[in-house]
C-alpha cells in the first residue's frame, strides 16, 4: 500500500548497505541509523525533485554513522543514540534532533495475528537473557489468557552492528529488568546472551521472517511495511498500547530539549497512560568547524527543508515531525555552533 508504493525499491536482506540517490561530486553525504531511513529517502526524492539537489545517505548503522562523521568521510552521521556532551566537544561536534518514531518487538508465531501478543518489559528481558525459551511458558501465557501459545522454542534476533535501535531497545530493557541491566546493559552495541544477529533494521526483520519461533526488534515502518507479527507492550502505566503515531507524541510531549546538552533526550519508559514504551529520537552529527562550507550549508538547507515541507511524509511513514517549538531551538543551534573557516555562522 502506501509504504509498498513509496518504497518498492526497499528490499529487505541481511547483508543489504541501504543508500540512496546516484552519488555525484555535487551530492550530500551522510551515513548512519537505519532508524529513519524510509523519511529520509523519501525527503531526499521530494527535495530533489524541488531544488535538483541531491543526497546520497547510506544506511549502516548508528555506530558507522558516528564512525563516518568522526572520521570526515561524510558531510553528516546519523545516530539513534545521542552522544554525551563530553563526547560531541571532543570530536569538535554538534548534534541535533531531526525525527522521532517507534521501536516495535516482531515475532515470527503460527496462529498469532499482528498486535495480538501481549508482552512486557521484563518478559522480553527475560527472553533475550535466555531464562524464558519457549513460547508457551508460565510468563507469556500470563499475560496472554485464551491466546493458543505453541510450545515453540524462542529464537531470539538481535542486531549485529554497533545500532541506535538496540540502545533504544536496551535501555529501555535496562530501565524495565534490573536482571538485564546488570547482564547486559544499554548501548548500541552490547554484549548479547543468546540468539542470532541481522545487520541494519532490515537483517532484523529478514531474520525474523524467516525463523520460525523467533522474536526481534525493528523500527515500526520496517514492521508495517513487510506486514510483520508486532506485539502489544505494556508501558510504565501499567496499559498496553499498539503502536501507534499518537503513542509516540505522547512518550515526546515531556521531554526537556533544553535541559539536556545536545538536546540527548531519551524517550524509552516515559510516564503516561498513552507513551509507547520505546520512542526514539533519531540525531544528526555535524562538524561545527565546517571545512567545505558550501557542502554544510546545502545539509542545513535540506533540513530546514524538510522541517518546513517534510511533515506529512513523516506521518504518512508513521514518524512523529519535530515540534515547531524544537524546530525553532534547532536551528539556533545552527546559527550559534556551525561555522565556515574564518568563524562565520553558516546558517
Amino acid at each position: 500500500m502506501r509504504m509498498k508504493q513509496l518504497f518498492s525499491s526497499l528490499v529487505v536482506g541481511a547483508a543489504a548497505v541501504m543508500a540512496f540517490s546516484s552519488a555525484s561530486a555535487a551530492d550530500m553525504t551522510g551515513a548512519g541509523a537505519t532508524f529513519p531511513y524510509p523519511i529520509y529517502a523519501k525527503w531526499a526524492e521530494s527535495y530533489k525533485a524541488a531544488t535538483g539537489n541531491g543526497l546520497n545517505y547510506q544506511s549502516v548503522g548508528s555506530g558507522a554513522g558516528i564512525k563516518q562523521i568522526k572520521a570526515k568521510t561524510v558531510d553528516f552521521g546519523a545516530s539513534d543514540m545521542p552522544l554525551k556532551a563530553e563526547d560531541l566537544d571532543t570530536e569538535g561536534l554538534m548534534q541535533f534532533p531531526a525525527i522521532m518514531g517507534g521501536v516495535v518487538t516482531v515475532v515470527n508465531l503460527d496462529g498469532v495475528t499482528p498486535g495480538q501478543l501481549k508482552l512486557t518489559g521484563p518478559v522480553i528481558a527475560d527472553i533475550y537473557l535466555g531464562k524464558i525459551t519457549h513460547w508457551n511458558a508460565p510468563e507469556i501465557a500470563a499475560l496472554n489468557a485464551g491466546a493458543k501459545l505453541p510450545a515453540t522454542e524462542i529464537t531470539v534476533v538481535h542486531r549485529a552492528d554497533g545500532s541506535g535501535t538496540s540502545f533504544l531497545f536496551t535501555d529501555y530493557l535496562s530501565k524495565t529488568s534490573p536482571d538485564f541491566k546488570t547482564k547486559v546493559g544499554a548501548g548500541s552495541a552490547v554484549k548479547w546472551v543468546v540468539g542470532v544477529g541481522g545487520k541494519g533494521n532490515e537483517g532484523v526483520a529478514a531474520n525474523v521472517q524467516r525463523i520460525k519461533g523467533s522474536i526481534g526488534y525493528v523500527e515500526w515502518a520496517f514492521a508495517k511495511k513487510n506486514k510483520m507479527q508486532h506485539t502489544q507492550l505494556k508501558n510504565k502505566d501499567g496499559n498496553f498500547l499498539q503502536p501507534d503515531d499518537d503513542f509516540f507524541k505522547a512518550a515526546a510531549a515531556s521531554a526537556e530539549w533544553t535541559k539536556t546538552p545536545g538536546f540527548g533526550v531519551v524517550l524509552t519508559d516515559q510516564a503516561g497512560k498513552n507513551s509507547w514504551p520505546i520512542t526514539g529520537v533519531s540525531f544528526i552529527l555535524m562538524h561545527k568547524a565546517q571545512a567545505d562550507a558550501a557542502k554544510g550549508k546545502e545539509v542545513l538547507k535540506f533540513f530546514d527543508w524538510a522541517f518546513k515541507n517534510g511533515g506529512a511524509s513523516a506521518v504518512e511513514l508513521d514518524y512523529v515531525p519535530l515540534p515547531a517549538s524544537v524546530v525553532k531551538l534547532v536551528q539556533d543551534s545552527w546559527k550559534a555552533n556551525l561555522k565556515d573557516s574564518s568563524g562565520k555562522a553558516i546558517y
